[in-house]
């Protein structure tokens, strides 16, 4: 039998986050996150396991690939294989081997994905041409069914899997997350559409902080607080009013940590950022919810973010789309057919030192599972250093000058 990780840091409290240098005349630090499970350089970009696994790799190459921190999804492990039974395997970090800092969402998103924004093809992230206020959304018929509704108490919801009814509050999503067992969990919110009224934002962005004090009133009555920290989450989306209120509202509460979630729009999500940041304990860690393109990566380190995560780089591997020092390609272009060369010249993953651009086209054009997975391993690599990059930039002084010549040279679709 497998026994539990037993963590070295038993006397700790669940998080210490020491700032080591700030960036010259804007938000961005540098710091160290001290968790039961070790501790992670920040700024630091958080891979995404959906389902308690990053999709087509395995720990190892995670982990080889220069990944500190890893994110599960409370919904989706809720569903299957329930949480009771993580918690029987020895929690998170045992049942999927691991042992690094790990972190949990709240199912906050899965309400906004299978209510608001149910087959709507609404993102977090939006352009300003795409941006308007559904002021009647209320009144119009739905052509497709949502898979969730929202009270003042929680959400009740149908399973994507096999339609069956569920329900969540701020208590048991929190207390689902103390199942599953992460280092650090999030408080239960309600995550809107960049495109609903602002006076749906102003109810919704309520009912998250009513929803916030009482995932950490429920979070503190229990014995996990004091291995697991607790995130806070900043909602209010891409109005600056809502966005400061919830900075102040969230900021004032008893949280270890905080999130900043929600939709945004593309061109201002730095100032956006920024407006929260400006706001929150300097002292507690930062974390941006489900951003993960190159760019965004930059302002937001810039803007004092301290975490990232996204599926991004797994799921666009997945489908032959790789990340490049020039912008991001479809790898199986036939300019890449002959092309010998490695993925990334510059790159030092696994893939870069060992397959050519031809051979991981030929393993897309054909169908091989190894494509998503040294596609994946690439990308995983790509983005944890860009933040790992900027993070030695405050260090030694030249972040602007990094930066600039990042964007100089990518684009977000070359080819």
């Amino acid at each position: 039998m497998i026994r539990p990780f037993v963590s070295k840091f038993t006397d700790m409290k669940p998080i210490k986050f020491t700032i080591e240098k700030k960036l010259k005349g804007q938000l961005g630090r540098a710091g160290i996150l001290e968790t039961p499970h070790g501790k992670i350089q920040t700024p630091a970009f958080v891979v995404v396991g959906t389902n308690a696994t990053i999709k087509s790799v395995n720990v190892e190459q995670v982990r080889d690939a220069g990944t500190q921190v890893v994110l599960a999804n409370t919904y989706h492990l809720y569903l299957q294989p329930g949480d009771k039974l993580v918690k029987d395997a020895g929690g998170l970090h045992t049942f999927m081997n691991w042992q690094g800092p790990t972190m949990t969402d709240s199912g906050g998103f899965q309400v906004f994905s299978l209510g608001a924004a149910y087959k709507k093809g609404i993102s977090k992230v939006a352009r300003s041409e795409d941006l308007h206020d559904d002021t009647d959304e209320k009144e119009e018929k739905i052509s497709e069914p949502q898979l969730a509704e929202i009270d003042e108490d929680g959400v009740t919801f149908k399973s994507h899997r096999d339609g069956s009814m569920h329900r969540f509050t701020p208590e048991r999503s929190i207390e689902i997350q103390h199942n599953i067992g992460a280092d650090m969990i999030f408080a239960f919110d309600e995550c809107t559409s960049p495109n609903a009224p602002v006076e749906y934002q102003k109810e919704a962005l309520e009912r998250t902080h009513r929803w916030a004090k009482r995932s950490l009133d429920y979070h503190k009555s229990k014995p996990a607080a004091e291995k697991q920290a607790l995130f806070g989450i900043v909602q209010g989306g891409r109005h600056e009013d809502l966005r400061k209120l919830s900075a102040k509202q969230i900021g004032s509460m008893d949280f270890d940590g905080f999130g900043i979630g929600g939709s945004f729009n593309k061109e201002d999500m730095g100032t956006a950022v920024k407006w929260v940041n400006e706001i929150l304990p300097e002292k507690k860690p930062r974390h941006l919810l489900g951003i993960g393109e190159p760019t965004d990566l930059w302002e937001g380190v810039e803007n004092g973010v301290d975490l990232f995560d996204c599926v991004l780089p797994t799921r666009l591997a997945r489908n032959g789309s790789i990340y490049m020092k020039d912008g991001r390609v479809s790898i199986t272009n036939a300019k890449f057919t002959r092309d010998f060369s490695p993925l990334d010249s510059d790159c030092g993953c696994y893939t870069c030192k060992n397959y050519s651009r031809a051979y991981i086209s030929h393993l897309f054009r054909s169908n091989e599972m190894l494509a998503g997975t040294l596609g994946s391993i690439h990308n995983i690599y790509f983005l944890v250093n860009i933040v790992k990059t900027a993070r030695q930039g405050i260090i030694d002084g030249n972040f602007k000058e990094l930066k600039k010549a990042f964007l100089s040279k990518f684009r977000p679709n070359t080819a």
